[in-house]
């Protein structure tokens, strides 16, 4: 009897050991995420510089680089280019393309699913800057679009300087589509074929099986791919800077080019962080709106 009560018993634990466990991961947030957010809200109330008076003595300033954001013109721009970026590239052009993409792949068989696939997962795969680079030779004025357009007899477009937006749009839109596809391939394959049998048995249009079955049964994959393609293209930096750089103008200068331009051309490092921060502001509000869209 003692000798069950003896073995039944289980050794005593420190309430403090599963710390011990989170200290490695936790140490590592603090240094790689929280710190430098920390350190970059701390700057973006100074005067930090590179070059000048400024980068001799660090001074805080307070408010004077959010006074001068918001009074700055090139910011006003920069706002709304990044909208239409997001709203063209992410939310309507990557979510809608690769959405039909994968209806288009919908219960079809294994050698045109694949074929498909690749194809549109080159654009993924392939690095950012071989991305741009790839588009710029398309849009060019020597590239291959007006090759093509010259063949039939129309005369050459600068798109490049005509449609600035349009062609990182469509770059953006070509380098990311494939990761809604894949979201939205693995969502399409989870409605349940009995269900749409059963509607098809008592007689229920595509369109009505489409609306009341399918798009229902997947909304909650809609909102988070959008949620995270639209986080993704916030921060899209390299694919317009080698495209167009943010011209002709500020026609695409979006927040990331514009915090880049500031910090590291102007070597104006506290208005840069201060951009920044206006940026990371921006990510925070859709990101609650997308969650409480989920939560609805």
């Amino acid at each position: 009897m003692s000798s069950l009560t003896i073995g039944s018993q289980k050794p005593k634990r420190s309430t403090y050991t599963w710390l011990f466990f989170l200290l490695p991961s936790v140490a590592i947030m603090l240094v790689f995420f929280i710190y430098p957010i920390l350190l970059t809200f701390f700057y973006s109330f100074t005067n930090l510089a590179l070059t000048g008076e400024a980068a001799r003595e660090l001074k805080f300033v307070g408010l004077d680089n959010y006074a001068r954001m918001f009074q700055d013109p090139t910011v006003k721009v920069s706002i709304w280019n990044t909208l239409v970026f997001l709203i063209g590239s992410a939310v309507i052009g990557q979510q809608v393309l690769g959405f039909l993409i994968a209806l288009l792949m919908k219960q079809r068989n294994r050698t045109f699913r694949r074929v498909i696939g690749t194809i549109v997962l080159a654009g993924w795969v392939t690095p950012e800057i071989v991305c741009a680079l790839c588009l710029y030779s398309f849009f060019g004025d020597d590239g291959t679009l007006n090759a093509i357009i010259t063949s039939f007899g129309f005369s050459e477009v600068t798109w490049l300087f005509t449609v600035p937006m349009l062609t990182v749009i469509l770059a953006n839109i070509w380098h990311g589509t494939a990761f809604s596809m894949m979201v939205f391939q693995a969502a399409l394959d989870d409605v349940p074929s009995e269900i749409e049998e059963a509607a098809v048995v008592d007689g229920a249009s595509k369109w009505k099986i489409f609306t009341s079955i399918i798009i229902p049964y997947i909304k909650g994959s809609i909102t988070t791919n959008a949620m995270l393609v639209t986080l993704q293209t916030l921060g899209v930096f390299g694919l317009i800077y080698a495209m167009t750089g943010g011209g002709p103008g500020n026609s695409t200068m979006t927040l990331p080019i514009f915090m880049y331009n500031q910090a590291f051309v102007n070597y104006q490092l506290g208005y840069g962080t201060a951009i920044s921060l206006l940026l990371l502001l921006i990510g925070i509000v859709l990101s609650l709106l997308y969650i409480r869209s989920m939560k609805e």
